[in-house]
């Protein structure tokens, strides 16, 4: 494998702040997934804390079948940043997208998302599974107090095209 194969899906293509906050908190939590037994730890604790030891640990399966499903089946490896890089590598970039497309219930997109990802007969399986991990996401950020500290936001539309 040549140097630039190895490195395909690592590009940078963004910055995590410029994702919602389901999308970041997957590219996050994929990350920490990655990183090793203490970072494992930490998601555990993040979900356990936030949704309750049996919510948290359905979602912790989810993610972790999740997680295997994509080493075991997956096209080529996942590129990932270092957990604490504020950049947005390409892959990162597809498994936001996919999570973000399965937790609004646009089901053929995200099985379309999935096969960049695995296999195309195991995308069913990961998009219901992304789909599951997607709801715990949303649920964590619905419970969490909002970024202003009680001061209303205003935001101007933002064009369709921005380029």
């Amino acid at each position: 494998m040549t140097s630039a194969q190895e490195k395909r899906g690592g590009a940078a293509v963004g910055f995590i702040t410029e994702l919602e906050d389901i999308e970041a908190a997957s590219v996050m939590y994929l990350r920490l997934w990655c990183d090793g037994p203490d970072s494992q730890a930490h998601v555990w604790h993040d979900f356990a804390s936030r949704l309750g030891p049996d919510r948290g640990r359905k979602a912790l399966k989810s993610f972790e079948d999740l997680c295997s499903l994509c080493t075991r089946h997956g096209r080529r490896p996942l590129m990932r940043h270092a957990v604490d890089c504020k950049c947005l590598g390409s892959d990162e970039s597809c498994f936001a997208n996919f999570i973000g497309t399965a937790v609004m219930g646009d089901r053929d997109d995200a099985m379309l998302i999935a096969t960049l990802l695995v296999r195309p007969d195991v995308a069913p399986l990961l998009t219901s599974l992304a789909t599951e991990f997607g709801l715990a996401l949303k649920q964590m950020c619905l419970a969490r107090p909002p970024r202003t500290g009680g001061k209303q936001e205003h935001f101007q539309a933002q064009p369709a095209t921005l380029h």
